[in-house]
């Protein structure tokens, strides 16, 4: 049984003896540990467990640990997370950091070093929650997004389009969260599946450009001349904030 006292530790890691090891040590430190061993599994953990902090690796099965972490940040941008991966070039840590990472240690590493940046990511999350009230309120403002003359609640899945007001589905949700937070950047199909989805292996790309044609039918004035979502010829889609 879970300890509620105990923070609890993601660790999504497809090598069966550092999962192990981690779990051991950062038990040992006081720890609930929960282990996963590829990026499909760590996303349900995540969604089931609510871990407090995520220890994630990059080269994953089924789902690769930066689409995990897109993933993951679509939802939530307060949750620490660790990138533990044995891919430690600069580039690499770059597009970690771009994706919302807290931290970045390159294995092999040193296990003193890696149990004082867990402490620390830790300890950072809880004067986070104690800011209280600010913190309440910038959650408050991010529950609601506006462009043009369309507003979309997400907390009631609702869209309101001039008068109309339409109801939202979870999937529809999750999207549109993926184009706000990446406006004004280019997504390809395959990404958005990827975050979007998580698991592409039953979802074919022709799904995105559905969801597209719905959206462009809630909240574009002529949906054959759209100025929010935009098609990228051979690439994908983008979310034009800068008509908002």
């Amino acid at each position: 049984m879970n300890d509620p006292e105990k923070k609890r530790i993601l660790v999504v890691e497809d090598d069966q003896h550092i999962a192990e090891g981690l779990s051991l040590n950062l038990s040992f430190q006081g720890y609930d540990v929960k282990i996963a061993s590829d990026g499909a599994n760590g996303l349900k953990a995540w969604r089931d467990w609510h871990p407090d902090l995520v220890v994630l690796d990059i080269m994953l099965p089924e789902i690769d640990g930066l689409s995990v972490l897109r993933q993951i940040r679509l939802e939530d941008e307060k949750l620490p997370i660790l990138i533990l991966s044995a891919k430690s070039a600069s580039d690499d840590k770059i597009k970690g950091l771009a994706c919302g990472v807290d931290d970045y240690l390159a294995k092999p590493f040193n296990l003193d070093e890696f149990l004082l940046r867990i402490e620390r990511l830790l300890t950072r999350s809880s004067w986070y929650r104690e800011e209280g009230s600010q913190q309440t309120a910038i959650a408050e403002a991010a529950t609601r997004y506006t462009f043009g003359h369309n507003e979309i609640d997400f907390t009631t899945y609702t869209a309101r389009v001039k008068e109309e007001e339409i109801t939202l589905t979870e999937q529809e949700v999750k999207l549109l969260r993926l184009f706000i937070a990446n406006r004004g950047k280019p997504l390809s199909r395959e990404t958005i599946l990827k975050v979007g989805w998580g698991y592409t292996s039953n979802v074919s790309t022709r799904t995105v450009d559905n969801f597209i044609v719905r959206f462009r039918k809630y909240f574009e004035d002529n949906p054959k001349d759209p100025v929010y979502f935009k098609s990228i010829r051979s690439v994908g889609y983008v979310f034009d904030h800068s008509q908002g």
